[in-house]
């Protein structure tokens, strides 16, 4: 049994109780969280003529990627098979959808590899991470950092996560890098992404900690993070 099928036995992904929980898997924030895979590789210098993604849910990720490189190859690994309905309604002549683990199959090499908000999903992270190292020149990732003084004294918030999308482990900034560096990775960039700011659904508690969070942020990022949190981590590491 491979780490990511693992995964999914103990979880929620292949007996269809996450896709009643989430009926879209969360397609309304890929065109967002495309924009901001989109800002680091740019800023990076990188045009990647090969992108694949692991666990890409509904794939509408990559159909947003193409608009911005729209000369590149798409390869989504997906291994929910009621997910795996859903993006292979978006596949085109560029972008391919596989039902199967990309940890289990020579499925290739890529350019750039996207775990994005995979990490905080599976049983064993610490070996998905050693294993998708050998599967592409660069890797980036988005990282959902749970963890603020905020969510520690209230709870609820943690446990949401837990129940409805399935977190398993909770990361604030400075551990999701030092997860990555003890895998081996190196980290090239890196960056707060605002989800719970520009995200497509908002909780009420998100929308009335909205203005503190963008203000604070501007004022001090780590400190904002740390404490109100609502904010995600996207790394581009090799």
């Amino acid at each position: 049994m491979t780490l990511m099928q693992e995964s999914a036995v103990h979880g929620i992904y292949d007996d269809g109780a996450y896709l009643r929980r989430n009926p879209t898997w969360h397609a309304e924030d890929s065109p967002w969280k495309a924009r901001q895979i989109e800002k680091i590789l740019r800023r990076n210098g990188l045009a990647p003529r090969s992108i694949a993604e692991v666990g890409c849910g509904a794939g509408e990720i990559l159909v947003q990627l193409q608009k911005a490189f729209p000369n590149s190859d798409y390869f989504g690994f997906e291994i929910s098979p009621q997910a795996f309905s859903l993006c292979r309604e978006r596949e085109s002549s560029r972008i391919h959808f596989q039902l199967k683990d990309l940890l289990a199959e020579e499925a290739g090499y890529f350019d750039v590899l996207l775990a994005i908000d995979v990490l905080e999903h599976i049983d064993d992270y610490l070996g998905f991470l050693k294993n998708l190292k050998d599967k592409a020149r660069f890797k980036i990732f988005h990282i959902p950092l749970d963890l603020s003084l905020q969510t520690l004294f209230r709870v609820g918030p943690i446990l949401k996560q837990r129940e409805v999308v399935g977190h398993l482990h909770y990361f604030f900034k400075d551990t999701a890098l030092a997860t990555l560096k003890y895998c081996g990775y190196e980290v090239i960039d890196s960056f707060y992404t605002p989800a719970a700011i520009e995200g497509a659904r908002l909780s009420l508690g998100a929308r009335i900690l909205k203005l503190p969070r963008k203000f604070l942020f501007n004022v001090n990022a780590d400190a904002t993070v740390r404490i109100l949190g609502g904010y995600s981590l996207l790394v581009l590491a090799r």
